[in-house]
């Protein structure tokens, strides 16, 4: 409330200040027209900063919905396999208002690129995503082992292992794969991700630069 009255107070003053410059002010007074102007045009520029700032505070008021462990109960929404059964990252998406493939939310999925796929999908349905949380594997102990050819990485699907997609670095289509082939590998810091690629190859991508074309060239693999 308190931000809020000071939008009120601040719009006062400007009422107050523009009616007092027009009093001062004569009618062929150049410089003092141009004052008077700019005064105006800091009122406004506060006012409506301070607009925006209620009106950010307002919207970033919605919870986030938290992390929820994966269960012997919790098949992926793309492929249909039990999650916690298969090696790789997993991860959860919370869409608001919206019951993501016919049950509660979140969405899950046993690979970080399927996960992307679906999300893509439902965007464009015009769905608004709560949350988008994968395995942060710089917060787990995690294993790297082999199966016949293909080096795996070992799978989290407790809570405590999920962290928002957005404060991760991934390794991508490194020679580690997860439960469907070549993926994004997550790590909370950058350091972790760096020494996994020099290890593993790939190359390091934040949330905002994964793109379509790189999730459908991961689903081709």
């Amino acid at each position: 409330m308190r931000k809020a009255e000071s939008v009120i107070e601040w719009g006062q003053d400007l009422v107050a200040d523009v009616h007092q410059a027009s009093v001062r002010s004569p009618a062929n007074g150049p410089q003092t027209g141009t004052q008077h102007s700019s005064l105006t045009r800091r009122r406004v520029v506060k006012l409506a900063g301070a607009g925006t700032a209620v009106g950010l505070a307002g919207c970033l008021s919605a919870e986030t919905p938290a992390p929820v462990a994966l269960t012997d109960g919790d098949a992926c929404d793309v492929c249909g396999m039990v999650i916690p059964h298969h090696p790789g990252p997993s991860a959860e998406v919370f869409y608001r208002n919206k019951d993501p493939s016919g049950h509660e939310n979140p969405a899950r999925f046993d690979s970080t690129w399927e996960a992307f796929e679906y999300d893509f999908q439902r965007l464009d349905r015009g769905w608004t995503r709560a949350a988008f949380y994968v395995t942060d594997y710089a917060a787990v102990d995690y294993e790297i082992f082999s199966e016949g050819e293909r080096t795996l990485i070992s799978t989290h699907p407790e809570a405590a292992a999920f962290t928002l997609a957005e404060d991760v670095t991934f390794v991508v289509d490194s020679r580690v794969e997860g439960a469907m082939g070549r993926d994004l590998i997550g790590f909370g810091t950058d350091e972790a991700a760096r020494a996994f690629q020099d290890e593993y190859g790939g190359s390091l991508a934040t949330f905002d630069d994964v793109t379509r074309s790189m999730i459908a060239g991961l689903a081709q693999r």
